[in-house]
């Protein structure tokens, strides 16, 4: 892969380009009954080079519904789209297949004859898939053209929040705290956990959490006392802070109106959410 890279070619050319040698079918563990060479060359060359192939027609182009839309008038609608995509199929052309009729799927997600059309594209490239990924991506795409995709649901493992090191579960609060609804926020909390015997510092600034072990903040907002599972419950909404407060379970000295801000602005993530559509 890299040696192909500094000869200029980027990750989806090298990807066509390289191949296993035929000793390697001799022997089921290097066969890419699981791993795909044409995914792991693609994640070879994104871990040295990045994602940037260098063209800077790559930089920043349009999103998919955007493009899309764009891509079906360049096109001369969805039926012309079509017409072209099912000369295509016919010529056993699936993956052409596949990149044409997602433009008009993003575009406009009710049109049946284009999902239709996807899905028979993506069933052919996954029945012809010798990586069992690939064919269940290919088919799992195919099913939700179809059926739709799965029920909406909380994602995450709750059990698992509540098992968390201290410096995991507050790394959490930073990736779920939703950064515009704290503009302007500046304060620090000190965090004592009881049943561990740990003292943390929590910070809020420039819309961002830190945090540190061992440190106290003498001018902080508030001191809030603690175990681990009960702000770990409070955290994963388990439970709601007035309930934990009310029951004892966490105690706050000072600013109760801080902690209350990052816990009331942490987003809950849903799984389910659909792949091959908008």
């Amino acid at each position: 892969t890299l040696r192909l890279a500094n000869h200029g070619y980027v990750a989806t050319e090298i990807a066509e380009m390289l191949h296993h040698p035929p000793d390697h079918f001799e022997e089921s563990h290097t066969v890419g009954y699981y791993g795909s060479l044409i995914h792991n060359v693609k994640a070879v060359y994104q871990r040295y080079l990045s994602w940037y192939d260098g063209n800077p027609c790559h930089l920043h182009p349009h999103p998919p519904v955007e493009a899309g839309q764009r891509y079906v008038d360049l096109a001369g609608g969805p039926d012309a789209l079509l017409a072209k995509a099912r000369e295509a199929f016919d010529a056993g052309d699936y993956r052409w297949v596949a990149e044409l009729v997602n433009h008009l799927v993003f575009a406009d997600p009710m049109n049946r004859e284009a999902r239709a059309l996807q899905a028979d594209a993506l069933e052919q490239l996954g029945y012809q898939s010798e990586s069992s990924t690939f064919r269940n991506a290919y088919l799992f795409g195919a099913q939700e053209l179809r059926h739709g995709g799965p029920p909406r649901h909380k994602a995450g493992n709750r059990g698992l929040v509540r098992a968390l090191p201290i410096d995991q579960l507050l790394a959490t609060v930073g990736m779920r705290l939703n950064s515009d609804a704290v503009a302007g926020a500046d304060f620090t909390i000190n965090l004592t956990f009881t049943d561990i015997e740990e003292d943390w510092l929590l910070g809020l600034s420039h819309r961002a959490i830190r945090y540190r072990k061992d440190r106290r903040d003498d001018s902080a907002a508030a001191t809030v006392t603690s175990t681990r599972e009960a702000l770990s419950a409070v955290i994963a909404a388990d439970v709601t802070l007035d309930d934990a407060l009310a029951a004892g379970d966490i105690t706050i000295d000072g600013d109760a109106g801080a902690l209350r801000l990052i816990i009331d602005n942490l987003d809950v993530f849903m799984g389910g959410f659909p792949i091959i559509e908008p």
